[in-house]
């Protein structure tokens, strides 16, 4: 029988509680530079949980060759710690010791290192994306109170940058849009710089030429979808990966009454709105995604009808990847000669 250990990790420490094979249980403080030493007391039949922190890949590389098991605990699922009133280290290492032995533990998916960089660099380039389009509406804000009404795509160009210094402001506005400007322009190199690491790093997963080959899919789309999937056969059907992406809805069921609430949001964000910005592309390709969305959209609506098509256009990249298809007319439904 197995030692079971929870593990309370930080930044430069952590806390062990190791429930031993007497059902006694073992706490201790470490430095995280001692995690060496850690490692060296672990036995092959121990399992181990730990939550998800910023370093947690850090101690997940180091001990997961040594043990039998490592879960990683996500801690906004695991209610038993986030919302307990006694929040030690002690108190929480315990309690997963205590939940893993009872196998209780709400358990993440730990990706290998590749696709964790790739999943890494989307969310930079996510948070830079929203950061320069805040910049975007400061300056349309600006142009608002001085009646000047400016085009939607004015600000995406290099062009339309030149046109706003260009217009005439107070001085100390003119510095303000100058200094937004500069920022914009900063941050369409950093993001242009983000987007090429990406594509190169996401064409050599496994997969991406079978999503690249769907009409709606491009190189960064591809390599988003992949960094969050990983390997489509960690999934038993569509179902389970749609749950994983969190476009199915809640659902209640009690003493016979069954109700179904809005989509669970649950797993990557970042996943989920590219899948639906494919399966927005993918439409005006496909007769069959297309009609399938206007007669959802005739029933209830625009806002369900989005989500009903990227479910749908999620079966299509599940059966694509669990098949290893590559379409060559991907809307006619025809697949390549392999």
């Amino acid at each position: 029988m197995g030692r079971y250990i929870g593990i309370d990790l930080h930044r430069n420490c952590f806390t062990s509680c190791i429930q031993a094979e007497n059902n006694r249980s073992y706490l201790r403080t470490w430095r995280l530079e001692d995690l060496e030493i850690f490692c060296a007391k672990l036995r092959k039949s121990d399992e181990i949980a730990v939550e998800v922190t910023g370093n947690t890949r850090l101690f997940y590389d180091a001990v997961f060759p040594l043990v039998s098991r490592v879960v990683v605990v996500n801690p906004h699922q695991f209610k038993v710690i986030s919302d307990s009133v006694n929040k030690t280290d002690n108190n929480d290492a315990r309690r997963l010791a205590l939940f893993l032995s009872k196998d209780l533990l709400p358990e993440v998916r730990m990706t290998n290192k590749e696709h964790a960089q790739i999943k890494s660099l989307t969310q930079s380039r996510d948070k830079l994306v929203k950061l320069r389009t805040a910049l975007k509406n400061k300056i349309n804000n600006i142009c608002s109170a001085h009646g000047i009404n400016l085009k939607r795509e004015c600000l995406s160009s290099e062009k339309g940058l030149n046109r706003i210094l260009e217009f005439s402001f107070d001085p100390m506005v003119k510095i303000e849009v100058r200094v937004l400007v500069d920022q914009i322009r900063s941050l369409n190199k950093s993001i242009k710089e983000l987007e090429e690491a990406i594509k190169d790093a996401g064409s050599k997963l496994s997969g991406s030429k079978n999503l690249k080959s769907i009409k709606g899919i491009g190189d960064l789309g591809s390599a988003i979808l992949l960094s969050v999937i990983v390997d489509v056969n960690d999934f038993a059907d569509e179902g389970k990966l749609a749950a994983y992406f969190g476009i199915v809805p809640r659902v209640s069921n009690s003493n016979g009454t069954n109700h179904s609430g809005r989509i669970t949001k649950s797993g990557n964000k970042l996943g989920r709105t590219t899948l639906v910005q494919c399966a927005l592309i993918a439409k005006r390709y496909s007769p069959y995604l297309s009609d399938y969305y206007e007669r959802i959209k005739a029933k209830r609506g625009a806002g369900k009808a989005i989500i009903a098509l990227a479910r749908k256009f999620l079966n299509v990249i599940y059966n694509t990847l669990k098949n290893d298809w590559v379409w060559k007319d991907f809307p006619n439904g025809v697949l390549a000669e392999v």
